[in-house]
């Protein structure tokens, strides 16, 4: 069987960044950041470009954001994913129920264009909100089954195994096709994109499609940064001098 593979990504900071926000408290400062997909995203993106190089088909991104967002799309066609979607919006952030259903209406106009999915593919939860809903809303939205965290997916006929991680071992889920999927870290590891796959990223064309936002009732009152730990050297002394004061710090933290 062939399969048509669908693959939701967001833009995200990169790992590791400073995270510095507006005076406001209502949103990230962007000026100085890098950014990514998530990590579960990147998978779900190696995997749908791992099952369709096996069982033939088509793959395609969409990501819902700001025109800058197209780098991501980019990021992943580089990767072998064949098509890209932007459902464009401004650079304010859309919560998790305005985005699901956005996406279900861009999901809904692709497969009206003749683009019927068979699999839908999304991160287990993003890494900057990690609401673990944009997924499983949208699944609701196209009355479709759909499982979370999954590390592993067999496609045969027109069902598909899936399995996910518990306690003591794996659950092995049978789901019919057309499903959605959040995907683990760890079902794969994502591939780096090579010179011929990024010239081809780079030329290739993106669809863009405009949302109406349907905000789901949820508003923002302020972001909150904690604060950040930070370490303090201090100097003991040199040589034997410091041995009073390494003894002394030593049975001050009980070591002695």
């Amino acid at each position: 069987m062939t399969l048509n593979i669908l693959v939701a990504v967001k833009r995200v900071p990169a790992p590791g960044a400073k995270i510095v926000l507006t005076e406001d408290a209502q949103r990230i400062d962007t000026k100085h950041l890098g950014f990514t997909v998530s990590p579960h995203e990147e998978c779900a993106v190696e995997e749908a470009v791992q099952l369709v190089g096996k069982h033939g088909g088509s793959s395609t991104v969409i990501t819902l954001g700001p025109p800058v967002a197209e780098e991501q799309l980019r990021t992943a066609i580089s990767m072998g994913i064949d098509h890209g979607v932007l459902v464009e919006t401004d650079e304010q952030e859309w919560d998790a129920l305005a985005t699901a259903a956005a996406l279900t209406d861009a999901i809904q106009t692709l497969e009206a264009d003749g683009d019927r999915f068979d699999l839908i593919l999304f991160g287990n939860e993003s890494a900057d909100a990690g609401n673990y809903q944009v997924g499983i809303r949208v699944a609701h939205a196209l009355d479709r089954p759909v499982v979370s965290g999954i590390k592993a997916i067999e496609p045969t006929d027109a069902r598909a195994t899936m399995k996910r991680a518990v306690a003591d071992g794996f659950e092995v889920l049978d789901l019919p096709l057309p499903a959605v999927a959040a995907i683990k870290e760890g079902i794969n590891l994502p591939r780096y994109p090579a010179m011929r796959g990024r010239l081809l990223a780079k030329k290739a064309q993106i669809r863009r499609l405009t949302p109406q936002r349907r905000d789901g009732g949820m508003r923002r009152v302020r972001l909150h940064h904690p604060p950040q730990q930070q370490a303090q050297t201090q100097m003991l002394g040199t040589g034997a001098d410091a041995a009073p004061a390494v003894a002394a710090l030593f049975e001050e933290v009980g070591l002695l």
